[in-house]
């Protein structure tokens, strides 16, 4: 019979992720989480295999748990108008893709199908909705991706005003 996870795998991919984003990939290893978590290095050793196997396990889980939060954001989102729904985009950060693992993308896309079925039936379903939702979206992800660069011309709430 395994034991009970004192520490659960939620815990150890919060703290896993954290380290990445204070030091990148360098920064995690057995040792590092577990001295981070409090658990010991052969513990995770036999919950992960290994170190990849590890990091790979905390990116899966962060690409589940922005699919379940986008989704509770848009569903949950009181106001159904162009500011609800960009209440609702703005309350979700997804992880960045990674096009060299197959899993990881296929996360991603499952995230993205999930965000923009939700977004089509904001925009009313059917296929305006699912053309609006995808418009939306694109401009959505454009915008976080260059935001960091600068340019204030496009505003995500112009658009989402032309589709409603």
């Amino acid at each position: 019979m395994p034991r009970t996870k004192l520490i659960p795998d939620d815990t150890v991919f919060t703290t896993l992720t954290a380290l990445l984003a204070q030091g990148g990939e360098k920064a995690v290893s057995f040792a590092t989480v577990a001295k981070a978590t409090g658990l010991a290095a052969p513990t995770l050793v036999q919950r992960f295999k290994t170190r990849d196997g590890m990091v790979k396990a905390a990116r899966i889980a962060a690409w589940q748990r922005a699919e379940a939060a986008a989704l509770a954001a848009i569903n949950a989102t009181a106001d159904k108008g162009p500011q609800g729904l960009l209440k609702a985009l703005e309350a979700t950060s997804p992880p960045r893709p990674d096009a060299a693992d197959a899993d990881l993308m296929r996360c991603a896309v499952r995230w993205r199908a999930t965000v923009e079925s939700a977004l089509a039936l904001r925009f009313g379903g059917g296929e305006k909705g699912r053309e609006a939702a995808t418009l939306l979206f694109a401009a959505w992800q454009g915008q976080l991706a260059w935001q960091p660069a600068g340019g204030k011309g496009f505003r995500l709430k112009d658009a989402v005003r032309r589709l409603t």
